[in-house]
């Protein structure tokens, strides 16, 4: 795992590789909602994308060995599609079906896929690659972290009032085409845009196996 929970890597995509994505994620066909896109893994241009060497060997680096990716969503945080998040962590991953497990709670759905609260055991198997489609800066609404807090595991809203309160927060600055790994436990956030340059990001997961947990196994969505 990341020892900070985040790492920033640049240079990965061209600038001409992120607007030609751009151009696949207009089709109208995609589900979308105000702030994205859902289920990207079925669209052709970013499942190939998903499995590019290069995000592959990024993973590589940080679990030893290749991940497998399942899970996409675009993020557009654009002056009409403007919303603040608060401090969180990633605790809820999708799966085939819900079965009772200790750590496993809480199944719901969202755009057709289920969903269930993970224990941090399976979520620290999970790193996510955002990959940033326009340069990430201080005014339209960059992602914040509080780094090492990934190692406290699933945290209370009292840690997290800890962590705040205790604990430096990092903004991550990224020139388009570049990536910010992050493990789903890391506490992370976003402020609104304050300018009229939009931030799109394509939200990756990547696991080690789909096999999560005996008889949990994750959805490709």
């Amino acid at each position: 795992m990341i020892p900070a929970g985040f790492q920033i890597i640049e240079n990965v995509l061209s600038s001409r590789e992120c607007e030609e994505l751009l151009t696949q994620l207009r089709d109208r066909t995609l589900s979308r909602s105000r702030a994205g896109v859902r289920e990207l893994m079925k669209c052709g241009a970013v499942s190939q994308l998903a499995s590019d060497p290069r995000l592959i060997r990024i993973t590589q680096r940080v679990f030893g060995r290749p991940l497998i990716p399942y899970k996409a969503t675009v993020f557009e945080k654009t002056g009409k599609a403007n919303w603040l998040v608060a401090w969180h962590q990633d605790t809820a991953l999708p799966v085939e079906k819900f079965i009772e497990r200790d750590g496993w709670s809480a199944p719901s759905r969202k755009a057709g896929t289920l969903f269930a609260q993970a224990p941090s055991s399976a979520l620290e198997k999970i790193i996510a690659l955002r990959i940033h489609l326009d340069d990430s800066t201080e005014t339209n609404g960059p992602l914040r972290v509080i780094p090492g807090s990934h190692r406290s595991g699933i945290l209370s809203e009292e840690m997290v009032r800890e962590f705040l309160v205790n604990s430096r927060c990092v903004e991550c600055l990224v020139r388009r085409g570049g990536v910010v790994a992050m493990s789903p436990l890391i506490l992370h956030a976003s402020s609104k845009i304050t300018s009229d340059k939009p931030r799109r990001v394509l939200h990756i997961e990547y696991a080690e196996s789909l096999d999560v947990t005996p008889g949990i196994k994750l959805a490709v969505s």
